[in-house]
Order: structure tokens, then sequence, then C-alpha cells
């Protein structure tokens, strides 16, 4: 595991488009597909990262908070499920079960939607407004393992609020940190 910082895609750059499976129901998604009507939340993450695990229930939780809203939620993994297996579509579609996660888990195996909006750790979090412009890209919230920081999803969702209330969101955003993307041999990530 290696420390990495989120690229901070930039503000105001369209949702880059992808078609992905969703390892639950085996369907294959849009964006376009999956867009909120308000605002839609893009997440990189995977299965084994520590990071990840830190916040899933504060994750799923935000989802369930704002999907009556009319925000939508997508989750994606990108790693190499060749060399970490515990990131494959069977174990995603597992953990995506067990969680209850109330939004599709896509595998993105070429890794180039990864690449598409410069995602470089997990969880990595992107915010959309209704138009798919990107307002907000970073990270959840201060909460990282082993600190005694309590998970509250802060930063995501006051970005999310901003949206709703057709408000500027701040782009003083902090950059998201946890496991790099366990990028395949040969793939450049940038």
């Amino acid at each position: 595991m290696s420390l990495t910082f989120s690229r901070m895609f930039a503000l105001g750059q369209q949702a880059p488009d992808f078609q992905l499976p969703d390892v639950v129901s085996g369907k294959q998604y849009t964006f376009n597909d999956l867009k909120g009507d308000k605002a839609t939340v893009v997440m990189f993450i995977c299965n084994h990262c520590p990071y990840v695990k830190h916040i899933n229930e504060a994750m799923v939780q935000l989802a369930n908070d704002y999907l009556p809203q009319g925000v939508a939620f997508v989750a994606i993994s990108a790693n190499d499920a060749e060399a970490f297996p515990a990131d494959g579509p069977e174990m995603m579609k597992q953990n995506a079960v067990d969680l209850g996660f109330p939004f599709p888990y896509l595998y993105d195996e070429s890794q180039l939607v990864a690449k598409a909006y410069q995602a470089a750790c997990t969880p990595d979090f992107y915010v959309f407004d209704g138009t798919g412009g990107c307002v907000y890209r970073g990270q959840f919230d201060d909460s990282r393992p082993k600190t005694d920081i309590p998970v509250t999803g802060n930063d995501i969702r006051a970005a999310i609020d901003g949206v709703l209330a057709n408000q500027p969101v701040s782009t003083t955003q902090k950059p998201a940190s946890g496991c790099n993307i366990k990028w395949k041999p040969g793939i450049s990530p940038f």
C-alpha cells in the first residue's frame, strides 16, 4: 500500500462518459444512464483498501441520505483484479451485497475510465452538478484509519448541499488520499 493523493480533476470539466458493467445486476451502464437530476457522485473505491473500509458505512449512509433528493451515486473499482483478486467482480459483488450498497458498483477492467477521471487513489470522490460539470473532487472528510477524527463526510456533504441549494461550491477542496489504484502492468495511468 502506498499513500497516494488525488490528482484534482479540473473543476467545471464535464464528467467523462463510460460504459461499464454493474457487478451486482450484470447490466451495462453509462454515465447518462446513472446521472441524477440535481447531482451525481462518482466514487472510485475498491474492496481491500483500509481507507475505503474506514468509510464504507458512512459512504452508504451518505447515499441513503441524498438519493431521495435527486442525487445519484455510482461506485467504480478499477484495480487490477489479477494482481488483487479481492478487487475482482465476484468479490466486488459480495462486498456490495454485504454492505448494502444502494448504488451500482461498476468494474473498470480496462482502467480507461479511471484514467479519464484522473483517479489516482481509493477512495477518490467527484461531485457533478445536474449539467454534468465537476463542482467537487477530493476527500470524503478529514478522517483516516488510525486517527481519532470521526467519519462524517463533511467535505462531500458540503459540496452536495451547495449544489442542492443552487449555491456555489467552495473551490477550496482537499485532495482525497488512500491506496493507489492498482494499475495493470504496462498501463501508464497519466
